[in-house]
Order: C-alpha cells, then sequence, then structure tokens
C-alpha cells in the first residue's frame, strides 16, 4: 500500500471552526475520532451542539454530565456507555432503521453542519478513505459543509463507497494510534449448541448476514465443511477471516457484487483491520445498500444469523 505523508495541525486547532448551535456527526465504531472529541470539549465556550451518531467505542466524553448544558448527544444506535445518560435525560436515542440514516442525512431531515471523521492517511492520487466504518459516514461526509478529520497512519484503506479527497477536508490532524479491538470470547456450551444447529441449516453457496455476538461467531467457527459462501452483511469480525482465508467464502455465485465481501462496518481483533486493508476483494458500501431489502431479495439463499 502507497500512502503519502500529510501535515495536520493540532486537535484544538481543528475543532476551531465548529460554532455554538451546530448538528455535528460523528463517524463511530472503530473510527471514532476520539482526539477530536477530547478537543471539542475543551471548547468551553461552545453551547447548544447536537452530536449526532452510531456506537462509539471508549468515552464519550460530550455526554459526562459536567457537560450536559453545552452538548446533547443524539444516538442512532444506543451502546452501553449512552444507556445511563439517554435513561436519565442527558441524552437522546431516536429509534430508526439503519438502512434509514444515511437518507435523513442526505435529504436533509436530520441537516448537518459538520462532520468528525476518521480516515486512512491520502494516496498518491490524494484520496483517503472512511477506512473501518462506512455505514452511515458516507451520506455524512457528503451533506456536511464541513469536515474534519483525523488521519490515522494505522487506519486500513478500504475499498468500495469509502474515498474522501483530501481536499474535501475543511481540517484534519495527524495520528498515530492503535484502532479499538474486540478479540472473541470464549463460547460457552449453550452457544457452541446453538451454532452447531444454525451450521446445519446452511447449505453450499448460501450468502450470509452476520450480526453481532457470541451466536454468529459461535455459528462461524462451524461453517469449515460448507463451499462457496457469500457474505452481504452490514458487518463483519474474525469469524468471516477465518472463513476467507480457508477459502469458504468465495462470493462466487452472488448475483450482486460477485466476488465481493459486502460490508458497511466492522469490528473485531487487529487480524480483521490486516485482513481488509488495501483487499479488493472486500467492499465497504452505505447502509442504505447493505441493508437494502429489495437488493437483498436479489440474492439467492440469503441466511441472516443474529443475536438478541
Amino acid at each position: 500500500m502507497t500512502v503519502h505523508s500529510v501535515t495536520g495541525i493540532a486537535p484544538d486547532e481543528v475543532m476551531q471552526t465548529l460554532r455554538s448551535g451546530m448538528r455535528v456527526f460523528v463517524h463511530g465504531a472503530a473510527a471514532t475520532p476520539t482526539p477530536l472529541l477530547e478537543a471539542l470539549v475543551r471548547r468551553t465556550e461552545l453551547h447548544d451542539v447536537r452530536l449526532y451518531h452510531m456506537h462509539l467505542e471508549g468515552a464519550i466524553p460530550f455526554a459526562s454530565p459536567e457537560f450536559s448544558e453545552r452538548f446533547r448527544s443524539v444516538s442512532l444506535f444506543t451502546g452501553a456507555a449512552l444507556r445511563e445518560p439517554i435513561a436519565s435525560g442527558r441524552a437522546d436515542f431516536i429509534p430508526v432503521f439503519l438502512s434509514d440514516i444515511p437518507g435523513l442525512f442526505r435529504d436533509r431531515v436530520i441537516p448537518l453542519d459538520a462532520a468528525l471523521i476518521q480516515v486512512s492517511p491520502p494516496d498518491r492520487h490524494g484520496y483517503c478513505t472512511l477506512g473501518t466504518s462506512c455505514d452511515t459516514a458516507r451520506a455524512a461526509v457528503d451533506a456536511a459543509p464541513i469536515v474534519l478529520a483525523e488521519i490515522n497512519t494505522q487506519m486500513p484503506r478500504t475499498h468500495g463507497a469509502t474515498a474522501v479527497p483530501l481536499s474535501r477536508l475543511t481540517a484534519f490532524t495527524v495520528t498515530d494510534r492503535p484502532l479499538p479491538q474486540h478479540p472473541r470470547a470464549d463460547e460457552s456450551a449453550v452457544e457452541a449448541r446453538i451454532g452447531e444447529l444454525i451450521a446445519a441449516m446452511i447449505e453450499d453457496r448460501s450468502t450470509l448476514q452476520l450480526g453481532i455476538g457470541a451466536i454468529p461467531d459461535a455459528v462461524a467457527r462451524r461453517l469449515m465443511n460448507k463451499h462457496d459462501l457469500g457474505v452481504h452483511t452490514e458487518m463483519f469480525s474474525d469469524g468471516v477471516v477465518d472463513l476467507a482465508e480457508a477459502g469458504v467464502i468465495t462470493n462466487r455465485f452472488k448475483s450482486i457484487h460477485p466476488g465481493r465481501i459486502v460490508t458497511s462496518f466492522i469490528s473485531g481483533s487487529q487480524r480483521v483491520y490486516d485482513f481488509v486493508n488495501a483487499n479488493p476483494l472486500v467492499e465497504f458500501h452505505p447502509s442504505d445498500r447493505t441493508k437494502d431489502t429489495g437488493l437483498i431479495r436479489k440474492l439467492e439463499r440469503v441466511i441472516a444469523i443474529n443475536s438478541a
């Protein structure tokens, strides 16, 4: 992979662009731009800033009680760190289908003033990528007039609908920090048995959608005897990497995006990040495409595996 070095400015300087009353998108999952969020809460003069986001990794400083008069978290997907702020009334949750969120930004139902993102370094053509999370970020970057970025030298460069020209960035800082990791946990006897039962129902040439949690991981571990599986999903983790490297996942018989694993974001260990880095066999697309039921209906033998 060829990347070109760039010189950014300090996170506090990047965040000087924001103004009170703005509506701001925050990139999520492994692409959470933590240095920018830390700099945001140091802007003591800001008030009435609303931050729209999916699941965020690590601490969420703007949701702390001490900042409740200045910043408002508006979550479109709630993780553990925001349950208490939402329950206590310091933050908001908007129930919405993942497939609908890009349209809310694109059609300005939620009019964004700025987007805070984390991207991979630019290539020789001057293009960064959205890295590990395209899902709702693609629409946010396209819709927001201001785009502020963390360019992380450790963010993988990904294929699909992820390209962001360096010229699109209003301001950026450069970091070199590891992405958050979620190694697979040991499975229980019950999870193992469920995995066995589901795996037995999956035929060769099936197209898989895999959700988050122990059950999809348990199923993936038991698919090594299958052939020519495909993947069209909103996310994947280490289990898909195992199957792809073993030749079980080939995507040969997918009628849409043949030969390609299609996802909108990833979560897992460093092995997952290394697998997608500059890998043309993995394409990241917005969630309104990966979750488009009209498109999914055109794929044969689709199997959705999720936890509840």
